[in-house]
């Protein structure tokens, strides 16, 4: 396994980052409806563990809170040494959405959130807590103030960001730099070989102030790990899991190039499609660890197998000639 630095700071973490979103209780009804129980969820932590990956990623959301509540159950049973692993969590979306104060970023939610995240993962502490999407019914400057608590009150050592404009994300840093308060370390964004959009503005202004780049959905749900002709045979609903991709479940034109572009390259490499667009991904020195949602320890072992390839100029050429802007501007 390699390991970076997570952005500008002190930590190490290794560059491939378990998602525990496939974590949980299964529940038709919840965000993840194919969620794996707790003895296959064992097997696939057990397995990143085997292979040195030490950077877990989850969110009070995943499974209404069941994620959380395996991931500690987990280490603890392992008897892993807390010290040298990396959690991070979320907090915005709606715990209780059928109540007032069920979500959201207000100081009353994150400053409840974290202490019932820490409950379920059996922790005095998260590595990184972010914040799950922007609420825009709380002022920004009450979210910052507050993780900058959370941070402070030793319940954090630091604090990210997911999905943000690159404008949104300069202003919230920028007003915690006018009050001495803490700072987003981290931002996770969608970006894959389908998805490029924050070449333009978010991922130059995160170089710029040395954050830690941790994308997600390097595979675009699936959607570069298939050839085209399975890919446009597969039912819609098994790209629609993650109902927030960026990238719409139905294949585009504008996808089909791409694709073809990615499996044409593996075949030349001799190695799997997944591989191939994941080995893209690990070839961008900016990114600092893309979060694996890992459904079987065989994807997991294939996503960090794609850390040993190095792909030439006219490799890299080949898979991103073939991308179109999904916006004009």
């Amino acid at each position: 396994m390699q390991y970076v630095k997570f952005g500008n700071t002190g930590m190490d973490v290794s560059r491939v980052c378990l998602g525990c979103m496939n974590f949980g209780d299964p529940d038709p009804n919840d965000v993840f409806s194919v969620a794996k129980g707790y003895d296959e969820s064992r097997i696939i932590f057990e397995r990143a563990i085997e292979l040195g990956i030490n950077f877990f990623d989850t969110a009070n959301v995943y499974q209404t809170g069941s994620s959380e509540e395996y991931l500690g159950r987990l280490i603890r049973e392992f008897g892993l040494n807390r010290d040298s692993l990396v959690i991070a969590t979320k907090v915005g979306f709606d715990m209780r959405p059928e109540m007032p104060n069920g979500g959201g970023l207000s100081r009353k939610n994150i400053l409840a959130e974290i202490d019932h995240s820490l409950r379920r993962l059996q922790m005095d502490y998260v590595d990184v807590y972010q914040i799950h999407r922007l609420d825009p019914f709380t002022p920004v400057e009450e979210v910052m103030e507050t993780m900058n608590d959370v941070v402070k009150s030793g319940k954090a050592r630091y604090i990210g960001a997911t999905t943000l404009f690159a404008w949104q994300l300069e202003r919230m840093q920028k007003l915690a730099e006018q009050h001495g308060w803490t700072r987003f370390a981290s931002m996770q964004f969608q970006y894959n070989l389908l998805y490029r959009e924050e070449e333009r503005e978010l991922i130059p202004l995160c170089r710029d102030r040395k954050m830690a780049i941790v994308p997600w959905s390097p595979l675009a749900g699936g959607k570069c790990a298939q050839p085209l002709s399975a890919t446009m045979a597969a039912d819609e609903e098994d790209f629609n899991v993650l109902s927030m991709l960026l990238t719409k479940p139905a294949i585009e034109e504008i996808d089909m190039p791409v694709i073809e572009a990615i499996e044409a390259a593996s075949i030349e490499r001799g190695c799997s499609m997944a591989q191939e667009a994941l080995a893209w991904m690990f070839n961008k020195s900016y990114v600092t660890a893309p979060i694996i949602g890992a459904a079987s320890v065989e994807h997991l072992e294939e996503a960090v197998s794609a850390l040993d390839i190095t792909l030439d100029r006219e490799e890299i050429e080949l898979l991103e000639s073939a991308y179109a802007p999904h916006f004009k501007k």
